[in-house]
């Protein structure tokens, strides 16, 4: 990689994590408000993890996966298991789904493998302090984490020459994608919450 986009990309990175320590000074919360919100979970099955991103991936091959206003299902849905699951989904994945992705679309080969590597980098990196928010709070990483990974995108392409589409779209892009970071956040985790009915007689 060249050197100055490699420096560019370390500064951007660092930014980044600035920013999270930022928003972490702003509103620590406290261990009292996050075991009042926790919910014990059933473990996940792997077979779901992979057919949810399959299905991501299919959406993002669809004829209006292209479109400004659609989202990137895939980096979305990588982002949510790589912080709930890190030990499963891990860069690997991203990286084979980023070289199809790049296949499908006749991009340049590794454009989407490193944009999807380095978001997936990001989101094991921070998983633990990303839990540690409410939902309403992660937004802000899922927007920072989908945008890091749209800069990444464009630099590839500035690189070599390429036509880069303007900043505004890997901005909307970015922000739809964490717009949809609640929804997509109830549906995943929907099959591992346990019935709200409570067995008195047992412990959790």
């Amino acid at each position: 990689m060249n050197p100055s986009v490699k420096q560019w990309i370390d500064r951007l990175w660092g930014s980044v994590r600035l920013a999270s320590d930022a928003v972490a000074d702003l509103r620590p919360p406290t261990l009292s408000r996050q075991l009042q919100h926790e919910q014990v979970l059933r473990p996940v099955r792997p077979g779901f993890i992979w057919a949810t991103l399959v299905v991501a991936f299919l959406l993002n091959l669809l004829p209006w996966g292209r479109a400004i206003w659609v989202p990137d299902f895939f980096a979305v849905t990588l982002v949510f298991w790589n912080v709930q699951q890190p030990r499963k989904v891990g860069m690997g994945i991203a990286f084979v789904f980023g070289l199809l992705m790049d296949v499908h679309n006749g991009a340049l080969f590794g454009e989407h493998a490193l944009a999807y590597t380095l978001l997936s980098y990001g989101a094991i990196t921070l998983h633990r302090r990303i839990l540690w928010f409410p939902l309403s709070s992660q937004l802000v990483y899922v927007f920072g984490l989908l945008l890091i990974a749209q800069l990444a995108s464009a630099a590839v392409r500035l690189w070599v020459g390429g036509a880069s589409t303007g900043w505004w779209v890997g901005l909307l892009s970015s922000a739809l994608g964490a717009a949809i970071w609640p929804l997509l956040h109830s549906v995943l985790l929907a099959p591992q919450r346990r019935p709200a009915k409570r067995d008195d007689t047992r412990p959790i």
